[in-house]
């Protein structure tokens, strides 16, 4: 077998040796259900969040166009009014009194001109925050980067196997214990989402990668910041994978995963015919009376063509 580690750059890369875990949860919400025995195979993976400094440089070198600087294909969006088909992304727009929660347009709003360069739009900048984690990614931005350093993007097996640092079957990369009121471990939402943040955590966004204690494999940020990107098309269940339309692989099985990206349409949705991939991780956003998903197995949908501002990723190479 051809070693694909041969000739790369594996600087700020943590080797994680392959093995058997204990994915998803029951504990939670029903998307992570049922727990599950997965393996997975050796492979390296990014020590931090890739950050604008890393963005920057790979922009600067090949004049990369992300897909929130491109107009969006009216065909991705029917019926949407001429104005909203600009170049932009969705910006968080904290609330200034409680809101009805079933309504996510109560806090983000699309802004046009906003990307990776321009978080909040016109006029806002990265200057400052070099080492802060590059966000309106969409996942096309994100694979591209990865394979021009000759990388890939995680699974959603491998993701949260790392995620987990060794602690099998626990609720958070650090225990059982939710302490993000008490002794902050990651960057998240603390208070009433979307009006009061608390700050415990001294962060309002993003804040520089590697600010928090690394999970026992010496991993940062797998846990808040920003959602990551996985590779994986999004099913509600695991057990969706078990029919012969939607599998790849038995969700019992080596490193699952879903054949057809039809499969990840947003039932909710149906005329958007835009597929969605599993982010991981939960953001700066998250927060226990909204989301909760800043767990390992926390996982959530999200649109391949849809930029936002507490949205990036982390790279990784399979070690054989």
């Amino acid at each position: 077998m051809i070693n694909q580690t041969i000739g790369l750059n594996l600087e700020n890369m943590v080797l994680v040796s392959g093995g058997e875990f204990q994915m998803g949860s029951d504990k939670f919400f029903p998307d992570e259900r049922p727990v599950r025995m997965v393996k997975v195979a050796s492979f390296y993976i990014d020590k931090y969040e890739v950050t604008n400094r890393d963005y920057k440089k790979f922009v600067d070198e090949t004049g990369y166009i992300t897909v929130a600087e491109r107009p969006p294909n009216p065909d991705d969006y029917p019926g949407a009014k001429p104005e909203m088909l600009a170049p932009g992304a969705l910006v968080f727009q904290k609330a200034t009194a409680p809101v009805d929660l079933r309504n996510n347009f109560n806090w983000w709003a699309w802004v046009k001109g906003a990307n990776w360069n321009h978080p909040y739009g016109p006029g806002s900048t990265i200057k400052d925050k070099e080492a802060h984690p590059v966000v309106h990614i969409a996942y096309e931005d994100a694979e591209t980067y990865a394979n021009w350093h000759r990388k890939e993007l995680p699974t959603e097996a491998e993701w949260e196997y790392a995620a987990r640092g060794g602690l099998h079957g626990k609720n958070f990369t650090w225990g059982d214990e939710d302490v993000q009121l008490s002794k902050p471990m990651a960057n998240t939402w603390q208070g009433e989402f979307p009006w009061q943040n608390l700050l415990t955590d001294s962060y309002e966004g993003t804040s520089p990668v590697g600010s928090f204690a690394p999970n026992g494999y010496g991993l940062f940020d797998m846990a808040g910041n920003v959602w990551e990107w996985t590779s994986d098309w999004y099913l509600r269940s695991p057990h969706d994978q078990e029919s012969e339309t939607h599998k790849s692989r038995s969700i019992n099985a080596f490193n699952p995963g879903v054949i057809f990206p039809e499969c990840s349409y947003d039932q909710f949705h149906p005329q958007q015919k835009v597929p969605g991939k599993v982010i991981k991780g939960g953001s700066h956003l998250c927060a226990p009376n909204y989301c909760l998903r800043y767990r390992p197995a926390a996982r959530q949908r999200q649109m391949m063509n849809t930029p936002m501002n507490h949205l990036g990723f982390r790279c990784i190479v399979r070690a054989d």
